[in-house]
């Protein structure tokens, strides 16, 4: 595809979506200039499919109709129906342009999503971990653990910022203090291995907790990840606490491994459910200290900042302001892209 086609806009009002397993999110961009407009939240599984998602609960509810859409997709996307990963929905951009209404129909992957917002992240939607410097115009990393643990990253080249989607939440991940030696063999693993996602996710919390809880001997008393954290926040069993204390330090770890991949200068958030749950656990010194070690590199590290995403849609966020601005981002279009 040409390369002008690249940042060329999609035309007013767009509609915005981002599609998770749980839930869907919807806005509508009217101009260049507009806020977006907010729609309710979408639970997925309280409609067979995305396009009655779409027709019930913004068709048929705004006097403004949607030209254009661009879709954040938990999923990779490969041909003209896309599956995705968590729920049963299928994006078939072909058939909403037929049956929708919408002349153009953009899909990017939910974490190029999470990438573009970080790219210009407003102050008051990020809480500063550890150093408190200001992140420069450079490559920066997002790791976000929720059901799953996704990660990208965005450079920053041609004054463009160029999103990076990947794998990084399927790493290795490896004991190194003496309690981890002691916990790792307790860890659930897929196909032999400890990946990031099976520590670092809602799973992973119960992983972890189950884990200590083998290796102290005693009966686990929760199954729920949320009912871990609560009692690791408020200090009430003891499992919970190191549960979260560990937490933060291998999301540290992880963290600061996606740093040096990236070189990202420009800072790491954590974005996610889990993260803006734990904030009081990732101020806490593990997670900025697991963050920074890694020899030689530990000065060049305690130069990152590290941030939690606090903005409550990031990913429309920054779906909308790609919407407004296609030019100041590299997104290529090739297979993503259809109209009518």
């Amino acid at each position: 595809m040409a390369d002008h086609m690249k940042t060329e806009s999609l035309p007013f009002p767009i509609l915005i979506g981002d599609i998770g397993g749980t839930n869907a999110r919807f806005s509508i961009l009217l101009d260049a200039y507009a806020e977006p407009k907010p729609f309710p939240n979408v639970r997925t599984a309280d409609y067979p499919t995305i396009d009655e998602a779409i027709q019930k609960v913004v068709l048929d509810t705004s006097s403004s109709q949607p030209r254009s859409a661009i879709l954040a997709v938990a999923a990779p996307i490969d041909g003209d129906e896309i599956d995705l990963t968590n729920c049963p929905w299928i994006v078939k951009p072909k058939a909403m342009i037929a049956n929708l209404g919408f002349e153009d129909v953009l899909v990017v992957n939910d974490f190029e999503a999470q990438a573009l917002a970080i790219a210009a992240l407003p102050d008051q939607f990020r809480e500063t971990l550890g150093t408190h410097s200001e992140p420069h115009m450079a490559s920066r990393v997002v790791l976000g653990p929720g059901t799953g643990l996704g990660v990208a990253g965005v450079v920053y080249a041609r004054h463009m910022w160029f999103p990076v989607p990947g794998e990084g939440g399927h790493v290795d991940v490896g004991p190194r203090s003496e309690r981890d030696f002691q916990i790792f063999p307790h860890l659930k693993r897929i196909e032999g291995r400890v990946s990031a996602e099976e520590i670092l996710s809602g799973r992973g919390v119960v992983n972890i907790y189950q884990a200590i809880c083998v290796a102290d001997g005693i009966e686990p008393a929760f199954t729920d990840p949320a009912d871990i954290t609560a009692h690791g926040l408020n200090g009430g069993d003891a499992q919970a606490v190191e549960t979260l204390s560990l937490f933060a330090t291998y999301l540290g770890r992880v963290a600061g491994d996606m740093a040096l991949i990236y070189m990202a200068r420009g800072g790491v958030y954590l974005a996610g459910g889990i993260s803006q749950k734990i904030i009081p656990a990732l101020k806490r010194p593990e997670f900025r200290a697991a963050f920074e070690d890694k020899a030689p590199h530990t000065e060049l590290m305690s130069t990152i900042p590290t941030f939690v995403v606090t903005h409550p849609q990031a990913a429309l966020a920054g779906l909308a302001s790609f919407a407004r601005t296609p030019s100041a981002y590299g997104i290529s279009m090739d297979g993503r892209r259809w109209r009518k």
